[in-house]
């Protein structure tokens, strides 16, 4: 499992009534944050679940799951990094010019 200080990369949505709970999308996760739930849905197998960190967005348990529409994949934003400020370089340009990037 991926260190905790780490946030997501990604989230996944599983529709526990389209899951045939075959585990293909727990064996090929590699930060292993899919897990199959002890419960039985409506078709008596074990769906999928997401267990809510550590996903990185990749896709893999998409790619490999049987079952079209069972998973869904979202990618989320990363955090926005703040430009560096450089006394020196705003100097040198003037205050009417924007930071370098």
């Amino acid at each position: 499992m991926p260190e905790p200080s780490k946030p997501a990369r990604g989230n996944i949505l599983i529709d526990n009534e389209e899951c045939k709970g075959c585990g293909l999308c727990v064996d090929s996760c590699p930060p292993e944050c899919l897990e199959l739930l002890p419960e039985l849905n409506a078709y008596g197998v074990h769906p999928a679940h997401y267990t809510g960190q550590g996903c990185t967005g990749c896709g893999i348990c998409f790619y490999c799951c049987p079952e079209p529409g069972a998973i869904t994949v979202y990618r989320l934003s990363p955090p926005s990094k703040p430009l560096a400020h450089d006394d020196n370089q705003v100097s040198a340009l003037g205050d009417s010019h924007a930071a370098a990037l």
